[in-house]
C-alpha cells in the first residue's frame, strides 16, 4: 500500500535548542502506554514482512530457468506481471505465501509440480521524510525495523538550534491523515518510547516551521506519543 503524505511548506526557524541532555539511570520504556493512546505504536520489528508497492522481489521457479525472473517490481497497484500465468496481487502477502500462490498458479497452467522461491531483493518501499531542524533534510530508504531516532539519524542528526521538544510524526492511516509528537530528549534517555517506522511516515523536527494550524494542533494534543486522526 503506498502510503501518501500530506506536504506542507516548512522554515529552518527552529527556535529552541538542541543540546541533549546526558542519558538518564533507569528503565528503559519499550513498551506502548495504552492510557496514552499509543497502541497504534510498533515498538519490536514484525518478523513476518508482508509486501508492499515499489518492493523488489525474485522469484526461482526451479528447474525451470525461463519462468524465473531475478528482479520483479511491485507496481504502485501492489501487483506483479509474472510469465504464464500473468497478473498476480501481492501485496499484503510474505514471500513465502507468494511461493505458495505462484506454485498454484503454475500448477494449474499446467507446469507439473512446480517449486517456487520469492526472496525480497530490496525493500524500496519503506522511505521516511525527515524535514525541519535536521542538517540533512530528504526522503531517505530505511531498514524494516527502524525507529525514529534512526530516521532522524538518516538525516544527519538535529541541529544545533532544534526544539527536540517538539518532534513530530505524520502517518497516513486507514482513518486518514494521523499526526503524534514526541520529546526527543525523553526518546534519548530512554523514557519514551522509540516507535518503529511505516513506510510513508513524515518525520518533523521542531515544529515552528510548520503551518500556524499545524502548530495549534499538536500543541493542543493530550499527551505526547499520542496519534490523533486529523480530519478535515
Amino acid at each position: 500500500m503506498k502510503q501518501a503524505l500530506l506536504l506542507l511548506p516548512l522554515g529552518c526557524a527552529i527556535s529552541a535548542c538542541g543540546t541533549m541532555p546526558p542519558p538518564a539511570v533507569g528503565p528503559t520504556a519499550t513498551l506502548p502506554t495504552p492510557d496514552m493512546g499509543q497502541e497504534a505504536y510498533e515498538t519490536e520489528a514484525d518478523p513476518i514482512y508482508r509486501l508492499r508497492p515499489a518492493d523488489m522481489i525474485s522469484v526461482l521457479v526451479y528447474r525451470e530457468p525461463e519462468l524465473s525472473v531475478e528482479s520483479v517490481p511491485v507496481g504502485l497497484d501492489g501487483t506483479i506481471v509474472f510469465p504464464v500465468i500473468g497478473q498476480i496481487m501481492v501485496q499484503g502477502t510474505t514471500p513465502g505465501e507468494l511461493s505458495s500462490i505462484i506454485a498454484d498458479r503454475l500448477r494449474v497452467a499446467g507446469l507439473k509440480r512446480p517449486e517456487v522461491a520469492v526472496n525480497l531483493t530490496d525493500a524500496a518501499s519503506h522511505r521516511v521524510t525527515v524535514e525541519g531542524g535536521v542538517d540533512d533534510p530528504g526522503v531517505f530508504e530505511f531498514e524494516p525495523g527502524d525507529r525514529l531516532s534512526s530516521a532522524i539519524a538518516l538525516a544527519n542528526g538535529p541541529t544545533r538550534i532544534a526544539n527536540l521538544k517538539q518532534v513530530a510524526i505524520f502517518r497516513r492511516g486507514e482513518g486518514g491523515m494521523m499526526v503524534a509528537k514526541f520529546d526527543y530528549r525523553a526518546v534519548s534517555q530512554g523514557t519514551m518510547i522509540d516507535p518503529v517506522l511505516e513506510p510513508g511516515d513524515r518525520v518533523v523536527v521542531g515544529t515552528s516551521g510548520l503551518s500556524q494550524f499545524w502548530q495549534d494542533l499538536l500543541r493542543a494534543l493530550p499527551a505526547f506519543g499520542l496519534f490523533t486522526n486529523v480530519n478535515w
